[in-house]
């Protein structure tokens, strides 16, 4: 297995490479400023010089950030370059090279009005830029035989811990009482997504016919307010302030405003029965997590 991953700096990304780099195996990974849809020749020859066995697209507007989901709307020429034009163009460079293509979109390609979880036959109907957008990637990678889609939870870890650190601070700085959204969510970690797009890749390299679009979560889904409180005791277990303050914790819940969605959970019963690949409990990386924040020799990575 040799992969060309594109967007190896995004927190999915930095994981995956991680993984692959622990593994010994041989992955060519351009910066950044190589990967634009503007600069289809140049990563046609990057490809064909490197000589790849599968290309991997981890790039995203969102990326470490959970507010870009609404700068998406105030920046939407630079969001559908990454999200849709970028992914057309890999699609064009590996039908060329015949070579098969991984794609991570996002629940985000749904409105997020259905009160159960989102399964790959429901229909996509995105409500915003960064949805819109996100859509039209998968269509494009669609058009080529041999690829994966692959849609993930709500995303966090140890380079996607933003929103995190927001709830921490805001709950010293306010006497314990935060804001959060009324939304239901699949928490995910990046280091668990990384693990499954690994074994993806395992299982296309060994010819395995698995082309199609898939989703991949933690193990339940829960409400913001559950995941932030959560959050909050395990700092609790590193940060005294925390500690004392848990006693009068309130976590006030707000309706979400487009572009935000109510509901983003996903069911990834398709990729078990497909790949066999098992959803992880997220309870474990997010205490890990925390952690991490509380850690002087990690912080800076996150």
């Amino acid at each position: 297995m040799k992969l060309f991953v594109v967007g190896a700096r995004s927190p999915t990304g930095k994981a995956f490479a991680e993984i692959l780099r622990k593994g010994g195996l041989p992955f060519f990974a351009p910066a950044e400023k190589h990967c634009t849809a503007d600069n289809a020749a140049t990563l046609a020859a990057m490809v064909k010089e490197f000589q790849p066995s599968q290309l991997v697209n981890l790039a995203d507007f969102i990326s470490g950030n959970h507010g870009a989901l609404k700068r998406a709307e105030l920046m939407a020429k630079r969001c559908r370059s990454i999200n849709a034009e970028l992914p057309g163009v890999l699609a064009e460079i590996c039908h060329d090279a015949n070579l098969p293509l991984l794609h991570l979109s996002t629940s985000y390609v749904f409105n997020g009005a259905k009160r159960l979880a989102y399964s790959e036959d429901d229909d996509p109907a995105p409500g915003g830029v960064y949805g819109e957008s996100s859509l039209a990637g998968e269509r494009r990678v669609s058009e080529l035989a041999e690829h994966v889609v692959l849609r993930p939870g709500w995303l966090f870890g140890p380079h996607k811990c933003g929103l995190i650190k927001s709830w921490i601070r805001g709950v010293k700085r306010y006497q314990g009482e935060i804001e959060v959204w009324r939304r239901r969510l699949s928490p995910t970690s990046t280091e668990d997504l990384a693990a499954a797009i690994f074994a993806i890749c395992q299982q296309v390299d060994c010819q395995a016919s698995v082309w199609g679009t898939y989703h991949y979560v933690g193990l339940t889904p829960a409400w913001e307010k559950e995941f932030a409180m959560l959050a909050i005791e395990y700092a609790a277990s590193h940060d005294e302030q925390i500690y004392q303050l848990l006693g009068q914790v309130q976590l006030n819940e707000k309706p979400p405003r487009a572009p935000e969605i109510f509901n983003s959970t996903l069911s990834g019963k398709k990729l078990f029965d497909s790949f066999g690949i098992k959803a992880r409990n997220w309870q474990k990386q997010l205490r890990q997590t925390v952690r991490d924040l509380y850690d002087p020799t990690k912080r800076a990575a996150a």
